[in-house]
């Protein structure tokens, strides 16, 4: 195993916001996994995305699919990687949206509040 999968375990696949927003329009639409902190999930989510904390997630994903992609989201898309990169060592199929809800919202998609 080369250092570099040892020291951040695997690559996970990006989107970008259209790119998301196709799959989500799409016939088979991924899970959405927003791994922000309750109060920013509050300010504002994409619509139909479960919260899971970043720092709860290890001990909640018996809540998540094995068999539906898994489309992990935070605010600028560190923590969503990083989620995404754990979910994936553990046997998920995880994409992660790059830029987070900053480029979702900069796309002018729609989010919910509350």
């Amino acid at each position: 195993m080369n250092l570099f999968k040892t020291l951040f375990g695997t690559s996970t696949n990006t989107l970008n916001a259209a790119e998301a927003r196709t799959r989500l329009d799409g016939s088979q639409p991924p899970f959405l996994l927003d791994v922000r902190q309750p109060q920013e999930f509050k300010a504002g989510h994409i619509p139909g995305a479960k919260l899971i904390p970043l720092h709860e997630l290890a001990s909640r994903m018996n809540e998540l699919p094995k068999n539906r992609e898994i489309l992990c989201i935070c605010q600028s898309g560190s923590r969503s990687g990083t989620a995404a990169r754990r979910l994936q060592n553990a046997g998920f199929n995880t994409l992660n949206l790059r830029g987070g809800m900053i480029a979702w919202q900069q796309a002018g998609y729609a989010i919910k509040k509350g």
